[in-house]
């Protein structure tokens, strides 16, 4: 069969003329369900973040995956191929979250992750007897992710070439976040030989490991570490507040080639981190971890964010101010969304309290709930302000005067909204 996977550009919803600057990485999520794709069949993916959708092919299949943000324009190029007779499946955090919603454009949906999945789909596809719905009654092993096939794309399209996954899941449940309700509260590991054999095929610099916590199993990033530390490569990776409970773990990271860790700080304030589940950061902490990062030679990507119940109009300046003093590199700052699926969103839905039902603007730069503590108006102008702010050449050099790598992440293209884009994607 001719199958295509598309990757919907979700601001092309609301604009389709819109210009769009090079995309940051590849997306590894079809470039993996390329590789689950029986050899007996031929595959395309289209990134609509690089290029254009060509609405006059006719595949047999059509494989759609979006975050809540892409939802819409992957609703109508879904409407578009089914109006022509091209099937079409949708996959990812949105269609996994609401598929009832999702199969009012296609024709079967794929919940949660799409190993063992999708050749089901496949098969049963080929037989004339595709379900509505597919989905685990397990979550599958972390050893069935295979290599993600790169063939399929020009990475020469993108910032950061080389993407891959070492873990999926994390243990945490913070009521905004949806992996634990797509990945379920678990932490599983790829084997450390298919990680590293997979990185030393790539050969190319930097690595950007998509995990939601490259810590969360310490003996296995302690096994990672000393493994990619052979390859001399460079890499940019997430983890947790908690690492600080393991330094010696830090320190292998920067020798296995590290320079850059998102850390999710989300507030400067230990009772508006409680109300989103996230007792474990310690706020009195994050200059520790922020020093010790940058003793090793690793840059913090932090991330905030705004419109929990009880910020009030002041907690833009307030946290300038506190990222500044830390000398956090970049920042990525979004306005507290409330995401199909997530805790939040039911506390949202419950109170009433959720006014726009537009979903191409859940991607953390509008406001979509009604905030308690300040109007919807100051929070949008307050998320402008923060960005424009710590983006001005006086906070650059500021927070970054003895330290040139972040200089050159920003130089490269990782500069602005384009950091707070980069990291929703990463985060969702």
């Amino acid at each position: 069969m001719e199958i295509c996977l598309i990757n919907p550009e979700a601001s092309l919803y609301r604009n389709p003329s819109k210009h769009l600057p090079k995309p940051l990485f590849p997306p590894l999520g079809l470039m993996t369900v390329a590789a689950l794709t029986p050899e007996k069949h031929n595959v395309t993916i289209i990134d609509e973040s690089a290029g254009s959708v060509d609405f006059s092919i006719h595949p047999d299949l059509i494989g759609l995956t979006a975050m809540t943000a892409g939802a819409p324009r992957a609703y109508q190029i879904a409407d578009r191929f089914s109006a022509q007779g091209v099937p079409t499946v949708m996959g990812g955090m949105h269609a996994s979250a609401l598929p009832q919603e999702a199969l009012q454009h296609v024709d079967a949906v794929v919940v949660g992750e799409a190993e063992e999945l999708w050749p089901q789909v496949l098969a049963d596809f080929e037989q004339g007897q595709l379900q509505p719905v597919y989905r685990h009654e397990y979550y599958p092993d972390a050893t069935t992710i295979p290599p993600a096939r790169r063939d399929v794309v020009d990475i020469n399209k993108y910032i950061a070439k080389y993407t891959l996954q070492a873990t999926r899941g994390c243990p945490f449940a913070c009521s905004f976040c949806t992996v634990s309700n797509f990945f379920g509260r678990t932490y599983r590991t790829r084997p450390v030989e298919n990680v590293v054999a997979e990185a030393a095929a790539l050969r190319g610099k930097p690595l950007i490991l998509v995990d939601d916590n490259i810590m969360g199993c310490p003996g296995y990033a302690e096994m990672l570490f000393e493994r990619l530390a052979d390859l001399k490569t460079t890499f940019l990776t997430q983890a947790s507040t908690t690492m600080l409970k393991r330094p010696e773990l830090i320190t292998k990271a920067a020798k296995a080639g590290c320079r850059a860790l998102f850390v999710g700080m989300e507030s400067i304030f230990p009772e508006q981190l409680a109300k989103i589940g996230k007792k474990f950061n310690v706020v009195d902490k994050y200059k520790e971890l922020v020093q010790r990062l940058h003793d090793n030679g690793i840059a913090v990507i932090g991330s905030f964010m705004f419109g929990l119940d009880g910020d009030d109009p002041d907690v833009f300046e307030r946290t300038a101010e506190f990222a500044e003093a830390a000398q956090i590199d970049i920042g990525q700052f979004s306005i507290l969304t409330p995401l199909p699926g997530t805790k939040f969103y039911e506390q949202m839905h419950r109170e009433r309290r959720l006014f726009e039902r537009d979903w191409s603007k859940y991607g953390g730069s509008h406001v979509t709930f009604r905030p308690q503590g300040m109007s919807i108006e100051k929070l949008e102008a307050g998320f402008e302000w923060i960005y424009q702010h710590f983006y001005s050449w006086h906070s650059i050099v500021k927070r970054t005067a003895r330290r040139l790598e972040p200089i050159v992440w920003l130089i490269n293209g990782i500069y602005h909204k384009r950091v707070h884009n980069w990291a929703v994607e990463i985060q969702h």
